[in-house]
C-alpha cells in the first residue's frame, strides 16, 4: 500500500460513485492528507441513458450471472467515460455500483474492477471498500460517516450536527465535531434511515416512464395515506438499535401499500415514508443535532424538505447552507476515504457500521509500471 501514495501530506485524489438510485456517476477531486479537507477541486457528472439504467436494474438482488456481468460492463464503461478527460490526479477512490447488500447473510456486491480502471487510468485506484468491513462484523455502510466528520470540521462547526443523505435509501449520521478522531468515543453515529427516493422513482417509472418525481410535483398534488404509512412504520427494522443498514430492495412491500393509489396520492404516500423514517431515526441520536444538512437528491424534493421540517425538532436545510456540494459529497467521501486507505487510516468504526474494530476496508490496484 506503500507505493499508492509516494508523498507526503495533502494528495490530490478523485472520487467517484454510482448510488442505487441510478441516476448517473458523480466524480470530484479532493485534496487532503486522510485527515483534514484543504480543498474542493473539480467535479463532473454522467447520467445513465435509459438502456443503462435498465441494465443495471436488473442485477439489483443478484450475486452472480449474465445480468451481474452486464451491470458490470455498463458501469465500468460509464466511470471510464466519465473519469479519463479529467485532471490527473495522485489516486483514484472507485466505489463501483451495489447490487446486492446483505451484509448477514452472503455478505456486499459491488462491481466494478478497480484493477482494470487503474490499467485505463494510469493512477492507483481504491475500490471494494466494504468488504474487509462485512468480513469483521460490519454493516458494510454507510461509509461516509469518516468524511461527513471532516466535512463538519471544515465548516467550522462546533455543536453536534446531523448529515442526511436521501440518495435511493436514506442513511444519518450524527456528528461531534469537537471531538478530534472519527473513530473517538463520540464522535459518530450513522445508519440507514430507511427508503428514501428509490421506491419513489420505481413507481414513477413503471406507472409514467419519469426516472423521478422532478420537484416532488407529483406528490404535491397527492394525499397520503395514512393507513399505508402506520403499516410502514410498523416494520420492526425501525425499532432496532443502530448501527445498521440496508439493501436498496429490503422495503419492495411498500409499492404493495400503495398499488391502489392514484399516481399522486401513491407518491405522496411513499414521500411520506421516507420522512416518516428518518424521523424515528432521530430518536436514536445521543443528542438533538444542532440542525439536519440534507444531501443527495433528495434535497431537491420541495415536498419532501417541508415533510422533514414539519417532523423533525431541529432545524432541516440542505447542505449548500454550509457551502458544501450536495449533489458531490459522496464522490468526495470515496475520494478522501482512498486517501485514508492508502495511508492505513481506519475507514468504519463501531459507532458506524457496528465492526468490532476500526478498519480501514478497500483494495489498493497499482497500474504496471
Amino acid at each position: 500500500m506503500s507505493r499508492a501514495i509516494s508523498k507526503d501530506g495533502p494528495v490530490r485524489a478523485l472520487g467517484a460513485m454510482s448510488g442505487t438510485s441510478l441516476d448517473g456517476v458523480d466524480a470530484a477531486v479532493l485534496v487532503t492528507d486522510g485527515h483534514d479537507i484543504v480543498e474542493f477541486g473539480p467535479t463532473a457528472y454522467r447520467s445513465y441513458t435509459a438502456d443503462e439504467r435498465s441494465t443495471i436494474a436488473a442485477g439489483f438482488g443478484q450475486w452472480q450471472g449474465a445480468a451481474v456481468q452486464a451491470a458490470a460492463e455498463v458501469v465500468e464503461r460509464a466511470h471510464v467515460a466519465l473519469l479519463d478527460p479529467m485532471e490527473r490526479v495522485d489516486i483514484v477512490g472507485f466505489h463501483g455500483q451495489t447490487l446486492s447488500h446483505a451484509p448477514r447473510v452472503q455478505g456486499t456486491l459491488q462491481v466494478g474492477d478497480g484493477a482494470a480502471l487503474a490499467q485505463r487510468l494510469g493512477c492507483p485506484v481504491v475500490w471494494d471498500f466494504r468488504s474487509a468491513d462485512v468480513e469483521l462484523g460490519g454493516e458494510g455502510a454507510p461509509l461516509a460517516p469518516f468524511f461527513h466528520h471532516a466535512c463538519a470540521r471544515f465548516a467550522g462547526l462546533t455543536e453536534p450536527v446531523a448529515f442526511l443523505n436521501l440518495g435511493g435509501v436514506g442513511n444519518l449520521t450524527w456528528v461531534d465535531p469537537s471531538v478530534a478522531r472519527p473513530q473517538d468515543a463520540g464522535a459518530l453515529l450513522a445508519f440507514d434511515t430507511g427508503p428514501a427516493n428509490a421506491p419513489i422513482n420505481d413507481l414513477v417509472q413503471s406507472r409514467l416512464g419519469m426516472a423521478f418525481d422532478e420537484g416532488g410535483k407529483l406528490a404535491a398534488k397527492g394525499t397520503v395515506e395514512q393507513g399505508a404509512l402506520e403499516l410502514f412504520l410498523a416494520e420492526p427494522y425501525f425499532a432496532r438499535i443502530p448501527p445498521k443498514s440496508l439493501d436498496r430492495n429490503d422495503f419492495a412491500e411498500m409499492v404493495a401499500l400503495v398499488v391502489e393509489l392514484t399516481d399522486a396520492d401513491a407518491a405522496a404516500t411513499l414521500t411520506a415514508m421516507c420522512a416518516a423514517g428518518v424521523a424515528e431515526a432521530m430518536q436514536h441520536c445521543p443528542s438533538l443535532p444542532s440542525r439536519v444538512l440534507v444531501t443527495g437528491g433528495g434535497r431537491n424534493n420541495p415536498v419532501l424538505m417541508q415533510m422533514l421540517a414539519v417532523s423533525l425538532d431541529c432545524p432541516v436545510m440542505a447542505i449548500e447552507e454550509i457551502g458544501l456540494d450536495g449533489d458531490m459529497l459522496e464522490a468526495q467521501a470515496f475520494a478522501y476515504l482512498a486517501v485514508r486507505v492508502a495511508r492505513g487510516l481506519a475507514t468504519s468504526c463501531a459507532t458506524t457500521t457496528g465492526v468490532r474494530a476500526a478498519v480501514g476496508g478497500g483494495t489498493v490496484s497499482l497500474p504496471d509500471g
